[in-house]
């Protein structure tokens, strides 16, 4: 089989959270561009329409749906308006998360706990879960759950959302242990510092910056795109045999 078939994603449907924007964006162009059908999601529709535009001028086959990722009718909307567009779902890209709680620890409160991990955690389990029935029945699906290396190696000032993110790894494993037998996959990605939106208060400042290369194997920050080909491998059958995987897109800064 050639390598231009493996990563073929023709006549698959993906959902992609958080991809209005940086590498939630960047990875449904990548999966849209290799043939799969692609569901953008994030809260904004106004913003989704704008890429929807901007993804149609492309070739992408693509819709925009906004949803609340912490809201459980809202996720169960957004799959039952997917499966009336597309039909069975058989990729899930959890990208959207939520960070209130920047500084020490003994900051956060419990509005900012049940906030992130309502959105980083159960979220991406609440919408795996709906999605499994599409692909159990298909005998094969790819959840992959965008992670972060805060999740391997705890942030500074980043204390909350490297719980969130820890705990998304371990839910990766659970997933991919318990639906392997259904021909599914879960994998975690872990990005570096990427220059994303989300992330501009990092990127932003000097010191920070300095402390970021000092560390870092390649020296320079990372773009959505760095981001954007492991999840077309994790999902795509050029990944099939990558399950419970944690891979991380950080410029070699947790060597």
């Amino acid at each position: 089989m050639s390598t231009n078939t493996r990563f073929n994603l023709t006549g698959r449907t993906a959902i992609v959270t958080g991809a209005s924007k940086g590498i939630g964006k960047a990875i449904a162009q990548a999966l849209g561009l290799h043939g799969a059908q692609v569901v953008i999601s994030s809260r904004n529709q106004e913003t989704l329409d704008q890429v929807k535009v901007e993804f149609d001028a492309q070739g992408i086959t693509c819709c925009a749906i906004a949803a609340e990722i912490g809201q459980s009718a809202s996720m169960s909307d957004l799959v039952e308006k997917t499966r009336a567009i597309y039909g069975p779902i058989h990729i899930l890209v959890n990208n959207a998360a939520a960070n209130p709680a920047f500084g020490p620890i003994t900051n956060a409160d419990d509005a900012m706990f049940d906030k992130i991990m309502d959105v980083n955690v159960r979220g991406p389990l609440n919408l795996a879960k709906l999605c499994y029935p599409d692909m159990k029945a298909a005998g094969w699906g790819s959840v992959i759950n965008i992670s972060s290396i805060g999740g391997i190696s705890p942030g500074d000032m980043l204390g909350l959302y490297s719980v969130s993110k820890a705990a998304l790894i371990s839910l990766t494993k659970v997933l991919a242990k318990e639906w392997g037998s259904k021909g599914i996959r879960a994998n975690a990605i872990c990005p570096g510092l990427i220059k994303t939106k989300f992330s501009e208060a990092l990127w932003k400042s000097d010191p920070i910056m300095q402390q970021f290369m000092a560390k870092q194997a390649l020296p320079r920050i990372g773009e959505s795109d760095d981001v954007s080909g492991m999840a077309l491998l994790l999902a795509s059958d050029a990944g099939a045999y990558c399950t419970g995987g944690v891979y991380t897109v950080d410029g070699g800064f947790t060597i």
